[in-house]
């Protein structure tokens, strides 16, 4: 059964790029005590969410924290790598925390998985954006097709809070 609002993030562990390399990061470091914007992406470099997706929160990042946003995460089943490389080319660096979900568990088990095996991706995310407090998802907006990016934008998400 999927989280929906009202409801803790699951325990898990996510990859993070350190100063000196990977390093992990769990369920508690990140949302633990902060209001956190955390938005998921099917893939990191993919069409939507890279042109369309990740973009929104970089340029609403400002008027976001004006709201008390602490951090900025975007979660994908991607390697902690390939997030390094797509946070540099897209100046994200720095004002979005990727948080590599590389074997997916963090996405399965709060069930927004996606299955994207018929297209040679594999399982991968939901299009999401939440707002979560403490651990709490406050705010959901799921996209209902995964190719747009539409209800899960920064602008969508600010309309809300």
């Amino acid at each position: 059964m999927a989280i929906s609002e009202g409801d803790r993030l699951p325990d898990a562990t996510f990859t993070v790029m350190g100063d000196e390399g990977p390093k992990e990061a769990t369920t508690a470091d990140v949302f633990g005590g902060k209001k956190v914007v955390l938005f998921g992406v099917p893939g990191a470099f993919t069409p939507t969410c890279h042109s369309n997706h990740l973009p929104t929160f970089l340029a609403k990042r400002e008027e976001l924290m004006a709201k008390g946003v602490d951090t900025i995460a975007c979660v994908s089943v991607n390697d902690v790598f390939v997030l390094n490389a797509w946070s540099k080319a897209t100046t994200a660096e720095g004002d979005i925390v990727m948080l590599a979900d590389g074997s997916g568990d963090f996405t399965k088990k709060a069930g927004w998985e996606l299955d994207l095996t018929e297209r040679g991706l594999g399982v991968r995310s939901k299009r999401y954006v939440a707002l979560v407090e403490d651990g709490t998802v406050k705010t959901l907006l799921v996209e209902d097709n995964p190719g747009e990016a539409e209800q899960s934008t920064a602008d969508a998400l600010l309309a809300t809070m």
